[in-house]
């Protein structure tokens, strides 16, 4: 790997750290404004919103420039957010904009995987962008966790700069001027990714043509043999563990007894699990064999489960992980393989905007059923019991679609044998 590639996982690893280290400075907000349980499930829906309503548009938008340039504007976007929640507008609504810089940031961020290195080493750059962008949501949960800690903050606020007043008195002022100087790193390694020299497609202003040719690049990777699978476990994969998330913080508060800020924490243990699952499928699947991974989804599906019976933190941890390096093992190959065929059918940012617009249709379902659970007043294992069983059967579902493709493409292979020898 080149030292390029190297700035694009700095600046990708403190993006991330900032976008979940904000995710749980704002779950803190809403409850010190006491705000309903199921708002916080909703701050997921609000950040993923972008993605799906302007999915037609960001993809264009990352195609027609250089990808380090995109990335260094979307990073701006994500500040703007993360200070309007500085000066007390909603969190739902600082939320939705921080998640409009993260639509605008993915279709550049995977994109210039598949500009920048040979299809070959796909996998294997998708292992370390996973493996360290799951490393980034440890760092984050575990840092938004811990600056919400009341020694924490009593100690970053005792903290003054000789000769100068910087205004910040509380808690959530200090936090979120932290996260913030986190996205500015961010910023600064844009700046240092090389161009790629790939040809860019000029904008175009039509908005029409725009919904006419995201429509077309969605059908044509949906149709595709192996894209269809790649994009439906990529999608249930991403709303699954975007639910995942709230599913632990609540059930670390229930069955553990936890506040938010241990809970958090060890929500962490599922990024760890992911981050070791990812660098083994980096170093043991090749793209060829990606889509013999997909049994492991199902059985992430039955481990979930077992979060019902556990009431422990020895038992806890392990399973958390697991349910991770399971996570992880699967998700890597699958997602190399998707950005491969999209690149081949459409060109990279299309087909990353394809795949953003279906995942995060998928976390708007899932969170939305979630919090709509949670408000209906059923209990956290009820919650988990019908999560794990969606996830298994929708995987099950998922196996034997791609299995009965093989079964077809085999068959016209051999008629096609039969014809050619018979001629």
């Amino acid at each position: 790997m080149t030292t390029g590639f190297y700035h694009i996982m700095a600046a990708q690893f403190f993006s991330a750290l900032a976008d979940n280290a904000l995710l749980i400075a704002a779950i803190a907000i809403l409850r010190d404004m006491q705000a309903p349980a199921g708002y916080e499930p909703l701050l997921k829906t609000s950040f993923t919103l972008s993605y799906v309503f302007l999915a037609a548009f960001v993809g264009a938008f990352a195609d027609s420039m250089s990808k380090w340039r995109v990335m260094f504007i979307a990073n701006g976007i994500k500040i703007f957010g993360c200070s309007l929640m500085f000066f007390e507008v909603p969190p739902l609504v600082a939320y939705a904009v921080v998640g409009l810089g993260a639509a605008a940031y993915s279709p550049a961020k995977y994109g210039i995987l598949t500009e920048y290195l040979p299809h070959r080493l796909l996998v294997v750059a998708n292992g370390w962008i996973e493996g360290l962008t799951v490393v980034a949501i440890i760092f984050g949960v575990v840092l938004g966790g811990a600056l919400i800690n009341p020694d924490v903050t009593f100690a970053l606020l005792s903290f003054d700069l000789p000769g100068i007043d910087t205004s910040i008195d509380t808690a959530t002022e200090i936090n979120l001027t932290l996260i913030g100087g986190l996205y500015l790193i961010a910023a600064l390694f844009n700046l240092f990714i090389p161009d790629t020299g790939v040809d860019h497609k000029p904008l175009k202003r039509n908005p029409l043509y725009l919904f006419h040719e995201f429509n077309h690049c969605l059908k044509l990777l949906w149709r595709d043999r192996l894209g269809q699978v790649s994009l439906a476990v990529t999608t249930l994969f991403w709303g699954a563990g975007a639910t995942l998330q709230f599913i632990v913080i609540e059930w670390a508060s229930v069955a553990l007894e936890l506040n938010l800020s241990k809970a958090s924490m060890l929500q962490g243990m599922v990024a760890v699990g992911v981050a070791v699952g990812a660098i083994l499928a980096a170093k043991t699947v090749t793209m060829r064999l990606s889509v013999r991974v997909i049994p492991l989804g199902i059985l992430m599906g039955i481990m979930v489960i077992g979060l019902v019976f556990v009431h422990d933190m020895e038992f806890a941890v392990p399973l958390l992980i697991i349910v991770g390096v399971l996570s992880g093992f699967f998700v890597v190959p699958m997602n190399a393989l998707l950005q491969h065929r999209g690149h081949i059918l459409m060109g990279a940012g299309h087909s990353i905007a394809v795949q953003n617009f279906n995942e995060n249709l998928s976390i708007l379902a899932m969170t939305g059923l979630y919090s709509a659970l949670i408000g209906f007043g059923c209990s956290i294992d009820t919650v988990i019991i019908l999560f794990g069983l969606f996830v298994t059967s929708s995987m099950w579902l998922v196996l034997r679609h791609h299995q009965a493709n093989q079964r077809q493409h085999d068959d016209v292979s051999s008629l096609d044998e039969i014809t050619h020898h018979g001629s």
